[in-house]
């Protein structure tokens, strides 16, 4: 299994216990809320398992799980915050068109030429929309980009590289200038 197989996904966290039975109640950052149980233990990131799904119920803004690992309420909430990720190939193949927002970290970004400009550093939503950070490669420092089809009209998994060809125009209204 290659390293980007085995590398870790975020797909919920633990908001803490329910009652006083051991169940805990966990938040799903899955497209469909309930697939979040349909890949296996979860884990922490170092990839120790947390959490087991036996079973869950809607709750909520969350679901509200019995686990197979028998904890006290004081030993979830003592947890609480922590992320559940599972291995990247739990995950199922996506579409020709469509990516998991992990595939994006790294890429390397192009403005419209063969040289690189900078890479991907992260995908932001702060509530109206989602940016790319990309870390430039001659400033050092980060922008932000709109992540529509208009300003990020290409991305190409399979070479690497995402194209942003007023990529210029960004980095001169994040530098104030």
């Amino acid at each position: 299994m290659s390293a980007d197989q085995d590398r870790l996904i975020v797909v919920g966290a633990i908001k803490g216990a329910h009652g006083v039975r051991g169940e805990v109640r966990v938040k799903s950052f899955t497209a469909i809320p309930e697939d979040v149980f349909d890949y296996g233990p979860l884990l922490d990131e170092a990839g120790k398992p947390v959490l087991t799904p036996v079973n869950a119920r809607p709750g909520k803004d969350h679901f509200i799980v019995r686990p197979k690992e028998h904890k006290q309420k004081e030993d979830w909430d003592a947890i609480k915050g922590t992320l559940l990720h599972v291995p990247r190939s739990c995950l199922p193949e996506t579409e020709d068109d469509e990516f998991y927002i992990e595939d994006l970290i790294g890429l390397t970004v192009f403005a419209g030429g063969n040289e690189p400009a900078g890479m991907v550093r992260a995908l932001q939503n702060f509530g109206a929309d989602d940016l790319l950070e990309i870390r430039l490669k001659d400033r050092g420092g980060t922008i932000l980009v709109p992540f529509t089809l208009v300003d990020v009209p290409t991305v190409d998994l399979a070479s690497g590289r995402i194209v942003i060809p007023d990529l210029a125009t960004w980095a001169e209204e994040a530098s104030g200038e």
